[in-house]
């Protein structure tokens, strides 16, 4: 079977390919009541949109989105969600399907290329159909409409490593990830990025990142045991980003280099419940989350469409060499980060409502 859905009470489903009319998302279980209109969900999709500088592709799409089904207007004239499958579509526009056809016959080493035909014995060639990184639009779409369920809860990513290099922890400034176009809160760390990228883009090569999201406003209580657990559901929500190739929790695998007492996160009495004097677990203790900040940390591979000539072998299984032309970025995780963001809000709003459905 093919597997285009996620979520249990909350469910999304993605649909359409890179170079196909147009492609969006289905949200289903969202509660009735909220305020929706196009203008809420634009913002997130033109953090997304490519062709915003020379550090990512230059495919012009203006991720214009549309809402099809789901809203209907309420007593106070604002339109609302019915509590129906809310259809949300985005048009693509700008698709150069004659840059993709030296790969028709060849597989892109990197890339789903080859498990798709493997798979399907065909395959969409043009950006890489379904596999494209364009199918992240509808869940930015998507988690738009979920961060309305849980008004209390901030989300916010940015992108931690490109590279080798990494921010300086104590230079972090929040307010620095809207001044540049890689959504990097340090200052000194992004001026140094804009020549990492801009060499590896002329050089024909690309980059990876690793994208850090941070959860604020999330209870206690969110989540379940065993087979429900909101960090397996994160793992699981983030790996499915295309490009995507590691996920932590917390501390991560750094936490497999500390002793108990280092990795515990202490608590004390406080006005309103417990206090935490650290937060080693990423706000998430035996699959539930404990009120603290929820934070996971997302690897993103290189760029696997690159000018450099790689070996690779044809449909008839005759070695050759090939170089993947057309618009690409970079470095795929820096638009990334509102995906991940989504991805976020989308399983966090699955676990407020499947919360809701057994505790009340």
């Amino acid at each position: 079977m093919s597997w285009n859905t996620f979520g249990r009470v909350l469910r999304f489903t993605t649909w359409g390919e890179s170079h196909g009319p147009a492609l969006g998302a289905v949200l289903d279980g969202c509660p009735p009541g909220l305020a929706l209109d196009e203008s809420m969900i634009q913002p997130f999709m033109d953090a997304r949109k490519p062709g915003q500088s020379k550090f990512t592709t230059q495919r012009k799409e203006p991720d214009q989105v549309k809402i099809l089904s789901g809203v209907f207007e309420g007593p106070d004239g604002q339109q609302r969600t019915t509590g129906t499958p809310i259809s949300l579509m985005i048009e693509n526009v700008d698709q150069r399907s004659k840059d993709y056809s030296e790969v028709a016959n060849s597989y892109r080493p990197g890339h789903a290329d080859y498990a798709y035909d493997a798979k399907y014995g065909f395959r969409d060639y043009r950006g890489g159909g379904r596999s494209s990184a364009r199918e992240t639009a509808a869940r930015v779409a998507a988690g738009a409409v979920a961060r309305l369920i849980m008004p209390d809860v901030k989300i916010t990513a940015y992108v931690s490593q490109i590279g080798n290099d990494r921010i300086d922890p104590a230079a972090i400034d929040l307010t620095e990830i809207g001044n540049n176009p890689f959504f990097c809160p340090d200052a000194a760390a992004a001026k140094r990025w804009e020549d990492l990228v801009d060499g590896a883009r002329k050089a024909g090569s690309s980059l990876g990142a690793v994208v850090e999201c941070v959860a604020e406003g999330v209870p206690a209580g969110w989540g379940a045991p065993v087979y429900a657990k909101l960090d397996s559901d994160l793992a699981s929500g983030m790996m499915s980003i295309n490009a995507v190739k590691g996920v932590e929790i917390g501390d991560g695998f750094g936490a497999a280099a500390l002793s108990g007492e280092q990795n515990a996160d202490p608590m004390r009495a406080g006005d309103n419940g417990p206090t935490f004097e650290a937060n080693h677990a990423g706000g998430i203790s035996g699959g539930i989350s404990t009120g603290q900040p929820v934070v996971c940390r997302v690897a993103f591979k290189p760029t696997s469409s690159i000018l450099t000539p790689v070996d690779t072998i044809s449909r008839d299984g005759e070695n050759m060499q090939i170089r993947t032309k057309g618009r690409h970025d970079p470095c795929v995780g820096i638009r990334g980060t509102p995906v991940v963001e989504a991805m976020m809000a989308l399983v966090l709003a699955d676990h407020k409502m499947l919360h809701r459905a057994q505790c009340g």
